[in-house]
């Protein structure tokens, strides 16, 4: 697109005869590319005949199914809409006109008010029609206007050059403070937890026996609380329920027959992902859905050149498009996807992770739940599972622990009506819903646990659907505690978030979802950091020494190590079951050695403490491609 174009734009300087053009009888684009013989009326009748099934843009059809490409269309669009292309990067539009018609207006209708010439506005458009439908209102404002055509690519950088600030502000905080985590202070956490230290310090000084009783007596509760929920999810998972009921559901691959199959947005979240890019655009591309119906967003940020490079040398199909998210205050991953949201074509609008294996059935399943679903099911959730599982003894932890988690625990949240903190990826939501509440709080290191709770707060729902991606189980210690002390921060910086209001937040889950919070992210946390308390235990059950020893009765000895062992019967039971529901029973000898990988946690927990204090908005980046597993085991997934 050379800048000489500019010159030749319909109505050669004149509004009347940009009026006159306008009024002309318009050709048909299929029409127009027959003349041209770009394809043949046999193509033309076979993707006509496709798009009577699928919302998608006759354009974006024909470039999947013949061999036209983005230049031949935009020629077409020249002759049918008797203008041309201009390029708005190389002559970026007049300041003045951009903001009279505002941000938001420009980038929801694709828009761009570029050049007063002879007497009328110069509306570079990517979607003609948008300009077409928005005549009158455009007219209202600028008085005569002509079209102009652009691509999209160049009008995205082009509104990120005008609106520098609202794009920032949109990406970072398109959430209400109320409702973000951004209002985090540190300087007071910083004071209370070195003051709770201190005095914890103290009181094991003087009075040791008593302040260890204390201690123990939290981390049962937190036990109990956290032991009776997950006995009650297990149970309410398993229990066969009508069709209609939340859960897990088993969904058919076909979607209603009088239904047009939408477009679905996969926002995909690159960062310095070199060792891993390539496999994952081979994984994305066994997709088993309309390729003009897929919008495969590969999202990267603007100072990592190192996947941009990577991204260069791979074959993209037409499904694929690569987002280069600007620079902001922080570098997270719902900062990325609030960006791409804004990109995006789909209005149902998917989450995957760099190193993710989806089920190439997935997307079908999901477009066809979403069909059938009441109107309040805002979230699809799908099984998350890993390729590398047998690598060594943390990556089949890993795996049992994902298993229980995503098979059974969160299924049974479901049935219970509980807000269900979602995974980070295999996540699918209703665009308009998704946008409604305010999209990704782009401080929170744990988004995904944030949006669930607050789609459930908004009155919407969340349902598990029986589809399996499968990811790499972080499989060496250090980098493990890494990522869980990431998770850990999210919730303890969501559940901080939430609890600002308790009365609200009561009013708005009700009594069954405020308690489920307070054990599903509270009681997590205090379990977590105070498990060390209950390891020492079985000294005192063994007649070893111990701080409490003489300080109870030998019945209250033994009901603490009936709940000690009831947790773990109820661990072990939870864990069976989701590996045989997931056929992994292979699996099953090692979840007698789960307990050195849960201990892990309370070391996870105390650096996430840390960070709160020090770095709460940092996000501890969890590397890719180190299993000796080949990631090229797609083949593993369920069918």
């Amino acid at each position: 697109m050379d800048g000489h174009r500019l010159t030749v734009v319909p109505a050669q300087g004149s509004a009347a005869a940009a009026s006159a053009v306008a009024a002309r009888p318009r050709a048909r684009l299929g029409e127009i590319l027959c003349t041209r013989q770009m394809i043949t009326t046999a193509q033309l009748e076979k993707v006509l005949s496709r798009q009577t099934t699928m919302a998608v843009r006759l354009g974006d059809l024909l470039r999947t199914e013949t061999d036209l490409n983005e230049d031949d269309l935009l020629s077409a669009l020249e002759d049918q809409w008797r203008s041309r292309r201009i390029d708005v990067t190389s002559i970026p539009p007049d300041p003045m006109l951009v903001q009279s018609l505002g941000f938001d207006t420009c980038l929801r209708l694709r828009l761009l008010p570029w050049r007063r010439i002879g007497g009328a506005t110069v509306i570079a458009a990517v979607y003609p029609d948008h300009f077409e439908q928005e005549r009158e209102r455009l007219e209202a404002l600028f008085g005569p206007i002509m079209l102009a055509l652009c691509r999209d690519t160049d009008f995205r950088e082009c509104l990120q050059l005008c609106f520098p600030g609202d794009v920032r502000r949109r990406n970072e905080l398109r959430l209400p403070e109320p409702e973000s985590c951004r209002a985090w202070d540190s300087r007071p956490f910083r004071i209370g937890s070195l003051g709770t230290i201190g005095a914890f310090a103290t009181l094991v000084t003087l009075f040791p026996g008593p302040t260890f009783l204390g201690l123990t007596a939290l981390a049962l509760t937190a036990l109990a609380a956290l032991t009776t929920l997950k006995a009650a999810a297990g149970i309410a998972a398993l229990t066969r329920a009508p069709a209609s009921a939340p859960g897990t559901n088993v969904v058919p691959l076909h979607p209603p027959t009088q239904m047009r199959r939408p477009v679905v947005s996969l926002l995909v979240p690159l960062y310095r992902e070199d060792r891993i890019a390539e496999h994952l655009v081979k994984r994305l591309a066994r997709i088993k859905y309309p390729e003009a119906l897929l919008d495969i967003c590969l999202i990267v940020e603007s100072d990592d050149a190192i996947t941009r490079t990577c991204l260069r040398k791979t074959a993209l199909g037409p499904a694929f498009r690569v987002i280069t998210a600007p620079p902001g205050a922080v570098k997270t991953k719902p900062r990325a996807l609030n960006y791409a949201l804004d990109q995006c074509r789909g209005t149902i609008v998917g989450v995957y992770d760099a190193e993710d294996a989806p089920d190439p059935d997935q997307i079908a399943r999901v477009v066809t739940r979403f069909a059938n679903a009441p109107a309040d099911v805002a979230c699809l959730q799908g099984r998350l599972g890993f390729y590398n599982t047998g690598q060594n003894w943390l990556s089949r932890c890993f795996a049992i622990d994902y298993a229980q988690w995503f098979s059974v625990v969160l299924p049974g949240f479901a049935r219970l009506g509980l807000p269900i903190p979602l995974g980070g990826t295999t996540l699918f939501f209703r665009r308009e819903i998704l946008e409604h509440i305010g999209a990704w709080d782009a401080y929170n290191v744990t988004e995904d646990a944030d949006l669930g709770i607050r789609l459930t707060r908004y009155g919407y729902r969340t349902e598990l659907i029986d589809s399996t991606t499968l990811e790499e189980a972080n499989c060496r210690v250090w980098p493990w505690i890494r990522q869980r002390s990431r998770w850990m921060k999210g919730y303890a910086m969501t559940y901080a978030t939430h609890m600002r209001h308790p009365v609200r937040l009561w009013r708005e889950l009700g009594p069954r979802g405020f308690l489920g919070l307070q054990v599903i992210l509270l009681g997590a946390i205090v379990q977590a950091l105070l498990a060390p308390i209950l390891w020492s235990w079985w000294l005192l059950a063994l007649g070893q020494p111990h701080p409490l020893n003489g300080m109870l009765s030998g019945e209250a000895i033994l009901a603490v190590s009936v709940l000690l062992l009831a947790s773990e019967a109820v661990n072990i039971t939870l864990a069976a079951i989701a590996l045989r529901r997931t056929s992994q029973s292979g699996l099953i000898p090692w979840i007698v050695i789960m307990n050195p990988y849960f201990m892990l946690q309370t070391f996870a927990a105390l650096k996430a403490l840390v960070e709160m204090a020090y770095r709460p908005f940092f996000w501890d980046k969890t590397a890719h491609g180190e299993s000796s597993t080949p990631v090229t085991a797609f083949d593993a997934i369920p069918a």
